[in-house]
């Protein structure tokens, strides 16, 4: 055996049948990720928290135009209203891999589950906190 050839640290030959995006390369690659990608907003979409943070979206970033004075504010305002529909989509993956090991009631599961929506809860503090403020120099200026 050669310096290098420990079977342990080598890695399996991809199985194109167990993934196949791994083979993928170049547009090819990128139009299969976009599909995932849109799969999952669909599957975001699912979810009434999503829905509820999409539809504040949609009144939130044409108001961001309004507010804001200039690109910097509209990119805070914007991107703290993307951030928690990003954080949610985040949140939702995490409760749906823990239930797909299993219903029964553990620990770690719950812990997993909790901090996901601590997350959830700190962008939407966030979100909350930039938009009073950006509301408060508009008009208090």
């Amino acid at each position: 055996m050669k310096l290098g050839d420990n079977p342990a640290m080598s890695s399996p030959p991809l199985n194109p049948e167990t993934n196949a995006q791994k083979s993928r390369t170049g547009l090819d690659r990128v139009w299969h990720a976009a599909g995932y990608s849109w799969a999952g907003l669909r599957a975001g979409w699912g979810e009434t928290a999503f829905r509820q943070e999409v539809i504040a979206a949609v009144v939130l970033l044409p108001a961001a135009v309004w507010l804001a004075s200039g690109w910097v504010e509209f990119s805070l305002l914007a991107g703290s209203v993307l951030l928690v529909m990003i954080v949610e989509l985040l949140n939702t993956g995490i409760e749906t891999a823990i239930d797909r090991i299993g219903p029964e009631w553990h620990d770690l599961s719950k812990r997993a589950k909790d901090m996901g929506s601590a997350a959830v809860l700190l962008s939407l503090l966030l979100c909350g906190l930039t938009w009073a403020g950006a509301l408060l120099h508009k008009f208090l200026s």
